[in-house]
């Protein structure tokens, strides 16, 4: 249950490893395939039947309108879906005449443009132009999508997401009781969708073992369901879980009920693991050999942890990522946000490649820089990058790529765009890097010819007191100076940011918001988001509590999931209210509005008076005049 126009890349990474070890591997979207399912004519069927069973006490405005314009939606429904999937471009007329898609209440976010364009004839001119007839319509057919997702979760499972599909049932979860009470439950539509897509890839490719990749928390429930499903049917084939809400979350792991699905459960980087786990079934491995797995004994019922002490895989010789086996041409492009480097993220089909495993910089008080995602910092060569990219390139046909490092290095990506121009590779590429000063902009420039469509990086709480009790090594200007160079070589610059910091003050969050409208302003960044600051076990923050002001509240026992930890602020700041004020000026800064506007204005439901901004109205400007004067 991730991204819908894009495959995650860890079954890409294991299948070409494993493959390349003489391993046969092969690979499945039950994601995406649950979703086709389910937004089909014949999924719409079974739906319109749940939504008329409803009671009158649980329709909502949504389900309601499903029912009403039902014949609409089978109609339109395939035909909107070969659509995103780039199959039918001429249905963009018919979907942009505005009477071909029955719109429901996520076509309410277009009303805002109605009342900001009351003078034009089309309020979405402004974003798409006379010509922009494919992403008006690829917007509009995303808005139809969502509806629908609203009528799954009004009427089948209020958990439901596309993206974060039950997540609540897994995130910091002390106890596995919520899941296994969801586990236990009658299937419902989406459940029995999802067990009839898995016995049938189970009946295609006949496997002995089964790898189920759960990243996120929201991808949690459905795997553990396909596993449910394994095991009722199938229960000689070995079942072992990973991924990246395993690596963070289930490193204290205690939970026997957890086993009744899953046999292994590996953590970190997956290959050695697998190797060693692969040797064991095959009878060539004791299990006291296994390496970062756990298991149930059989007797005991009792979890245990073997960590046999063997070196890990290097990286260069991880092999090259394969997407063999995946649909390659049934990934939906989405367009939920009109601001052109928010779309990245759903719209497109990307390669998702890593430059180096890990983080070069790995002192950010706030990240989990004592988890081997983290901490263990390899690099491959710029050839090797190169060999692989052109492999992948000629196996997909595609030549769009995501790095999805957690932070770039400014050298391996200098020397991939030497190789790249060496080689004459063209390709168009993004990831995400630190906005450190090495990025100079005939850095910038470089990696623009090469490729570079766009940088996403940290600036967090843009305030150089708080940038520095997180260690971020950087200053707002210096960032400012960073992302104008990118802005300035025709590169798109999305910022991560942050609230709720420990210490953070109501003044603190005024003035970042002030630097970060004048970001925009100044056309240093394009797009960014606001996430509320978690305080988690394996970061210093957490670690090291007195050391940031805070005090933690202690953790239940917890068997099962373990990250997120609450504390205690003296500062005293309602960073509830606070964020509900940035998440709306970040949102119009996107769109270009409001930049002439106080910041206060934003932050309205702040109890009391808001305080002046400190910060001078034209810093940044005059930071980077200055900057550009300088030898």
């Amino acid at each position: 249950m991730t991204q819908l126009n894009t495959p995650y890349p860890s079954t890409a990474y294991l299948t070409g490893f494993l493959r390349s070890r003489g391993v046969d591997a092969v690979q499945e979207d039950l994601a995406l395939a649950l979703v086709l399912e389910l937004l089909s004519p014949e999924g719409l069927a079974q739906l319109q039947e749940a939504v008329q069973a409803l009671p009158a006490a649980r329709q909502t405005a949504q389900t309601r309108h499903f029912a009403a314009a039902y014949a609409q939606y089978a109609a339109t429904v395939g035909r909107v879906i070969g659509f995103l999937q780039g199959r039918d471009a001429t249905l963009a007329h018919r979907i942009n005449t505005r009477a071909f898609l029955p719109e429901g209440e996520r076509f309410r976010s277009l009303d805002i443009y109605h009342q900001l364009y009351a003078g034009d004839a089309d309020p979405l001119m402004w974003a798409f132009g006379a010509l922009g007839l494919q992403d008006r319509a690829r917007h509009l057919a995303t808005l139809y999508l969502n509806d629908l997702a609203d009528v799954l979760r009004d009427a089948i499972d209020p958990r439901f997401e596309f993206v974060r599909y039950a997540e609540q049932l897994a995130t910091s979860q002390p106890s596995y009781d919520p899941l296994a009470e969801a586990l236990a439950a009658p299937p419902n539509l989406i459940d029995a969708t999802l067990q009839r897509l898995t016995l049938d890839a189970l009946s295609r490719h006949q496997p002995r073992v089964v790898l189920l990749s759960v990243p996120f928390p929201g991808a949690v429930y459905a795997a553990l369901r396909i596993a449910q499903t394994i095991k009722a049917h199938q229960p000689s084939i070995i079942t072992v879980l990973g991924g990246g809400f395993v690596n963070t979350e289930l490193r204290e792991l205690n939970e026997p009920r957890l086993f009744d699905h899953i046999d292994f459960i590996t953590l970190d980087a997956g290959e050695r693991p697998l190797l060693a786990l692969l040797e064991h079934l095959q009878g060539r491995r004791a299990a006291g050999r296994l390496v970062r797995t756990f298991h149930r004994e059989p007797d005991s019922r009792r979890v245990v942890y073997t960590q046999w002490a063997e070196p890990d895989v290097p990286f260069d010789e991880t092999g090259t990522p394969t997407w063999d086996g995946l649909p390659l041409d049934r990934y939906l492009s989405l367009l939920d946000m009109l601001n052109p480097m928010n779309r990245l993220w759903s719209d497109g089909r990307w390669n998702k490649l890593t430059v180096a495993q890990g983080c070069y910089w790995k002192k950010c008080s706030f990240c989990d820089v004592t988890l081997d995602y983290i901490s263990r910092y390899e690099a491959a060569s710029a050839s090797t990058l190169v060999d692989r990219i052109e492999a992948i390139v000629a196996e997909t046909g595609q030549t769009g790529f995501h790095f999805v490092d957690e932070a770039a290095p400014p050298k391996a990506l200098r020397a991939l765009a030497e190789e790249l121009q060496r080689r004459q590779v063209e390709i168009s590429w993004w990831g995400n890097i630190r906005f450190e000063k090495t990025f100079t902009p005939a850095l910038a420039e470089q990696l623009a010819d090469s490729g570079c469509i766009a940088i996403s990086g940290g600036l967090e709480v843009a305030s150089d007191r708080l940038l520095a009790l997180m260690k971020k090594g950087v200053s707002v200007e210096q960032v400012a100076r960073v992302t104008k160079g990118f802005a300035d070589a025709g590169i798109l610059v999305h910022a991560y940011l942050m609230y709720g910091f420990p210490t953070q003050t109501v003044q603190d969050t005024v003035d970042a918001l002030e630097y970060v409208r004048q970001l925009f302003e100044n056309g240093c960044i394009h797009s960014g988001f606001f996430h509320r600051f978690a305080c988690t076990v394996h970061s210093p923050v957490g670690q090291n509590p007195a050391d940031y002001g805070i005090t933690l509240l202690p953790l239940p026992p917890s068997p099962f999931a373990k990250n997120d930890v609450g504390f205690i602020d003296p500062t005293g700041a309602d960073h509830d209210a606070l964020g509900q004020g940035l998440k709306k000026a970040i949102y119009n800064y996107m769109h270009g509005i409001g930049l002439d506007e106080d910041v206060r204005a934003w932050f309205t439901e702040v109890r009391g008076k808001v305080p002046k901004p400190t910060v001078p109205r034209h810093k940044i400007a005059r930071s980077l005049t200055a900057g550009s004067t300088r030898p």
